[in-house]
């Protein structure tokens, strides 16, 4: 059982410990267990900048770029392990039933070679990671492990965002989300945590800080993002900016973690308690994050796009709903120009809410609006906002 990194107090493995849920998770969900790949989409047109704004107030986006693969189903962490294959699935789903047709552009990863992976992990762990993969595979820590397809389908999602710089920067789409698994803002420099292998957001922070970007990362997962925090916690050229249910596994992400050495006061944490709903969350946007990032100025907004803060998520208290993360897209996708976000999948554990989300999300970022949810309205959490905007001196 991990324990708070601050006090000691037991918090349980990832996410909660004893929790009965008649919600829908990784087996037995017969609409999409099969299915092996989103509609085959045509290629799209490239704007020219951003368009008119499309509904809902949305800066209207032409093409996404959506960066996935069959082979990130060979990773298998167990029988009824949360992190199934069946949530890949289920955000193809999601994305084809947002009607977006040729607006999405499918483009396949290229697996990240070491000099990738060791910008942000030390050799240590990827050989340990490569060993384990030629014996077979094994249990990494209490809630991780490989299968024979693990190492392959993790280094295809390390490359996967250095695929979608590769594409916006060549102009082949507006934004770009990458539909990828294991999921990766958990791991380490130096260890595996929570699902996670290798850290996939980091990694492509990594590349374009040392290519000279200043870069923004915004963590949306439910759960704190400790191994891109420890990543970039003394590097002032990333803003890491989180916000995520406290407490909760895996025990970091406190207000007063704000960043040490060169990296002081690039780190902003806001941790909001059980129940935060979506009205909470918008205000985080505009008092935190959004400011935030305006002030630091970044060249590229990488988002850590975790969709178990979702109310129906087994593993989180949180409250959103799938037009909240429509909402949350909408804000962040006018933070740098065109074709300059890209958008990782993290968590999200209820199937039904990782469809419905993930292509709200990624129809926000086009500009469309699809809502198979309504938002949701107060809870609590405005107060820890308002501390952690004054905390920053981003309030008005």
């Amino acid at each position: 059982m991990w324990r708070h990194e601050r006090d000691g107090t037991p918090v349980g493995h990832y996410g909660r410990t004893g929790r009965a849920s008649g919600r829908r998770c990784c087996t037995g969900y017969g609409p999409v267990a099969g299915r092996r790949g989103p509609t085959q989409p045509g290629r799209g047109r490239r704007a020219r900048g951003p368009g008119p704004s499309g509904p809902g107030g949305y800066a209207r986006r032409v093409s996404v770029l959506l960066v996935t693969d069959e082979r990130f189903l060979d990773h298998q962490p167990g029988r009824r392990h949360p992190e199934c294959p069946a949530r890949l699935t289920a955000v193809w789903e999601g994305i084809d039933a947002a009607g977006l047709g040729d607006a999405v552009v499918r483009r396949a990863p290229v697996p990240a070679d070491d000099g990738d992976l060791l910008r942000i992990h030390g050799t240590d762990h990827v050989d340990a990671l490569r060993t384990l993969d030629a014996s077979g595979g094994g249990r990494l820590d209490p809630d991780t492990r490989m299968s024979p397809g693990s190492w392959a389908a993790a280094r295809l999602a390390a490359g996967a965002g250095l695929v979608a710089i590769d594409g916006l920067r060549d102009g082949d789409a507006e934004v770009a989300f990458c539909a990828i698994r294991p999921p990766g803002h958990h791991a380490t420099p130096t260890r595996t945590m929570g699902f996670c292998l290798l850290n996939n957001v980091a990694v492509a922070a990594a590349a374009l800080a040392d290519a000279g970007e200043r870069v923004a990362i915004v963590d949306i997962d439910a759960h704190h993002g400790n191994g891109t925090q420890d990543a970039f916690v003394a590097d002032g050229r990333v803003l890491f900016v989180s916000c995520h249910q406290w407490p909760l596994y895996p025990g970091t992400g406190a207000a007063d973690e704000i960043g040490i050495g060169d990296g002081m006061g690039t780190t902003i944490n806001v941790p909001l308690p059980a129940g935060a709903a979506g009205d909470t969350y918008r205000h985080a946007m505009d008092v935190v994050v959004v400011p935030a990032v305006e002030r630091f100025e970044p060249d590229w907004v990488l988002v850590s796009a975790g969709f178990d803060a979702h109310r129906a998520d087994p593993l989180t208290d949180l409250g959103l709903s799938a037009g909240d993360y429509a909402d949350l897209m909408g804000r962040l996708v006018g933070l740098v120009t065109t074709g300059r976000l890209v958008a990782f999948l993290e968590g999200g554990y209820d199937l039904g809410a990782l469809a419905d989300s993930a292509g709200a999300l990624v129809a926000a970022a086009l500009g469309v609006r699809h809502r198979p949810e309504a938002t949701t309205g107060d809870g609590p959490g405005r107060d820890v906002v308002d501390a952690q905007a004054a905390r920053h001196g981003l309030a008005s």
